[in-house]
Parts: structure tokens; sequence; C-alpha cells
């Protein structure tokens, strides 16, 4: 089948394009794990869950005419001869490392059971869930404007309504509601998928008030258990960007710093704490800030705005944490919780580099990690439409009205399509997500772009839109 510059880099059965199984050696720790092609979600004749199997498996089962394909991107196949009562379903588990724009998911089955070390971990599915919480954020602040501008137009009286609005307990904003929601509909997803037995969830919380003030509930000991050093390594690299605070290099070793130094009175608190580089950090030395970065006020006032500027991701990510754990909770399986210092600490001894899918692999006690995929789905958040018909400017009038049906020939907005293109410009075959037009000629984005003017006659239907967008990456490790 001949492929066109707009086709996407999902892998289906058949293709053979991306690397095969790679060593990779982790770091300085001397381990070695391998990368793997990404696993095929399987279901019985009933739609029934059972063990995933490899890609070169699903192919020989599609092949031979034993399964269809249930399901496109992440490609689940449905077997026509096999039933879980009849099946061996070791069954798998699920790591999530939640963030406030990214959410890890890995699943992975486990080896060996040691009461100190932990099992060992094979990573066979890596999804990136990519959430729009700040879109939802601006979207609310827009409606905000709009109605407490008409709010105070000379109207027509309008008896107020809502005086006695109460917000329910756990009540969360939308755009923090919508990272937990995104998060259990892909946990849903995954049940409905693969056997999962449990779920190791990381409780990304960082307890600011304690870090500033060590001394309070509970004293040093509460703070300065076995995995102090990570936890508070981790706050300042997510606070300053992972990035030196003083020159902005990125991808270096990075040592923490006192932005005062001790010998001058400086203190421990996190707010006295930078990130920087191990050339900065060695010129500067004691230096104040204002001797240091002598003849550059822009980056004196910016390194101590940041010192004291709270996170706002971060806190973000402690806002939703308990209803996140509390959701994975009410799904029956049983469910484990680690701390982000515990994650980083699993990092280091595996020598595996830093991810949002590689993280949720490493979430929880565990021993080691012989393999991970070496692709990763990228699921962004896209929504499944308005209810509006109409779309405002900026003043807050109609500029356009929108079709009441969502339907075009069949097709509708955000569906995942194939349109073989025979000749013309965009010869060959484009594979993406649809956008309908009433005219039947239709837009596809595609991973290279976006293709316009594809007639609905050329287009196959491959999956319903399902509120995501997909696509697959390769894992940035060193091979």
């Amino acid at each position: 089948m001949r492929h066109g510059r707009g086709e996407t880099s999902a892998p289906i059965p058949g293709q053979r394009r991306h690397p095969g199984t790679a060593q990779a050696v982790l770091g300085d720790s001397g381990l070695t794990a391998r990368t793997t092609h990404p696993v095929v979600f399987v279901l019985d004749k009933h739609g029934q869950p059972l063990q995933p199997c490899s890609p070169a498996r699903a192919r020989q089962l599609l092949s031979g005419g034993r399964a269809v394909v249930h399901r496109h991107t992440p490609l689940v196949i449905r077997l026509k001869d096999r039933v879980v009562a009849n099946s061996v379903v070791a069954g798998v588990e699920v790591g999530v490392d939640p963030g406030s724009k990214h959410t890890g998911l890995a699943v992975f089955t486990t080896s060996g059971s040691s009461q100190e070390e932990g099992p060992a971990r094979a990573g066979v599915y890596a999804i990136d869930v990519q959430h729009r919480g700040s879109l939802i954020r601006k979207n609310l602040t827009a409606r905000a404007a709009l109605r407490r501008g008409r709010r105070s137009r000379n109207l027509r009286y309008r008896a107020p309504r809502f005086n006695n609005r109460r917000r329910p307990d756990g009540w969360l904003p939308p755009s923090l509601r919508h990272r937990v929601e995104g998060s259990m509909s892909w946990i849903r997803r995954l049940q409905r998928w693969a056997p999962v037995r449990a779920i190791h969830v990381e409780r990304v919380a960082f307890d600011t008030q304690l870090l500033q003030n060590p001394d309070q509930a509970g004293g040093i000991s509460y703070q300065r258990g076995e995995l102090f050093g990570h936890e508070v390594r981790e706050y300042l690299l997510e606070k300053w960007g992972r990035r030196c605070a003083y020159c902005g290099a990125q991808n270096t070793p990075l040592n923490i710093d006192h932005i005062v130094a001790r010998s001058r009175g400086g203190s421990d608190r996190v707010s006295n704490l930078a990130v920087a580089c191990i050339g900065c950090n060695q010129v500067k030395g004691i230096q104040p800030d204002e001797i240091f970065l002598a003849g550059k006020p822009a980056a004196i006032a910016r390194v101590l705005r940041q010192a004291k500027q709270p996170l706002r991701d971060a806190a973000a990510a402690s806002s939703t944490r308990w209803a996140l754990w509390q959701a994975l909770t009410a799904t029956g399986l049983p469910v484990a919780v680690a701390t982000g210092g515990r994650t980083k600490f699993n990092r280091h001894r595996t020598g595996a580099p830093k991810s949002h899918t590689l993280d949720a692999l490493h979430v929880g006690v565990l021993d080691t990690v012989t393999c991970w995929p070496g692709r990763v789905l990228a699921a962004t958040s896209t929504g499944r439409g308005s209810y509006a018909r109409t779309t405002s400017d900026k003043y807050g009038f109609p500029r356009l009205y929108r079709p009441r049906t969502k339907q075009v020939h069949g097709y509708a907005t955000g569906d995942l399509v194939r349109a073989v293109l025979p000749d013309g410009v965009y010869q060959g075959t484009h594979v993406g997500r649809v956008a309908v037009r009433r005219t039947g000629k239709f837009n596809i984005r595609t991973n290279a772009g976006v293709i316009q003017g594809i007639h609905h006659r050329r287009c196959r239907l491959l999956q319903r839109a399902d509120g995501c967008a997909y696509t697959n990456f390769m894992e940035a490790i060193s091979i």
C-alpha cells in the first residue's frame, strides 16, 4: 500500500516501519532495559478482556480470520472463537502519574514477588493523556466577563436568580474536574480492553506549609524521612522548570543552590532554594544575587520573583489528588498510593529517563523494570463539541451559526477516517481526524498537517469521535 505525505504514524497490523526490540543502557547504573513494541489489546467473542498479545500474534489472528478489529486506536482486536472461561488470563496492572497538563498511564505486567524489594515490572503499553484544563479556564473566564458586562448594561429589569447558590462538598472548578474525569475515562477504557488487576497512583502532593516550616506539625522527623532529598529536589525541579535559575541551561545536571548563602544567614527553607547548573553554582559561591548577576537587573528580578512564586501546576495537581484517589477506589480495584519522591527514587535506581509514562511505570514499590514500550500514544483531549449553535465575536454578538445536525454524509467532526486519493496534490493515503462541511468536502488533520477539500466519497470511517486526538511518538531515550 502506497502512503502519502500526510499519513499518520499510528501502527496497524501489517506495518513494520518502527524499529524492533532494542537494548538501552540506563544512566550510570549499568542496568539494561529493552524497548519493545506496544501490545495489542484482545477481547473474547463476548467483549470480555483477555491477556494482551504482541503485534506479530495479532497479525496472525487477523490474517487467519480468527479475529476482527474492534477498535483502531488504541488497537483492540476481538477473537471469534475464544471466551474468558477457557483462557488463562494473568492480568495487568496500571500505573498513573497525574499532572496538571499531562497524565501518564502505563500498563505493565509483574513477575516475582519480594516483600522487601517488590516485583519486577515489564511495561507493555504507555499513554500520555494531554488535558485541556487551561482552555476550559480561558472559556469560563470569557463567559464570566460577558455575563458581567450584560449585568452592568442599562437593559430591561430581570429578577436576580441563584441568590443562595452553595457549592457541595468536594466541589472542584471545571478545569480541575476535567483532569479527574479525563484520567478516570482512560482508566475505565483500559478496564474494558485489558484485565486490570490493580492500580498504582502517584500522590503528587507537596506539603508546601511543612516544606517552608519543617518545625511545625511533627518537627523535622515528619519531613526528613528516607526520601526527604528526593521530595525537595523534585519540588524544586518542577518549580524552576528543570533549568538553571541563573543562565537557563537545560538538559544538564542541576544542583540545589541557596539564593542567600547559609554563611550569610540564609536558611534551608524552600523559598531560599533554587536549582543551578554546575558552572553557575561554582562561580556564584556565597555571593549574593545582586553581585553575581550584576548588570542584569531583569535576571535578578526574575530569580527573586520565581523564588517566592507558588507552583500553579503543583497546586492544581494537589487539589485533585484526593478526588482522583476516591474515584480510583470506587472502581473496586486495589489502589496503591506512592509519593513523587518514591517514583524519582525508583527511576534513579533503574536509570530510566524522565517522562510522564515512565514515571507512571515506576510508581510504587518495585525491584526493577525490565522493558517498556518504545512508542507512546499521546491522547489529546479535544472535547465532544459544543451545544451552542452560535459563535460570538469579542463583543459578544453572534458571528456565525452552526448547523443543528452534526453528521454530514455519515461523518461527524472528530471521526478518525482514512482517505485514499489516487491523484492530485495530496495523492496518497491520509489518516486523521475529519472536520465535516455541509458541502461534502471535508478537511482531514493528520500528523503532517491539514489536508483540505477531500470529498466524502474518498473517506472511510475507522473510528467514531471519542473526545481525543491521537498521535504516536517515540520515547526520548538514548539507544
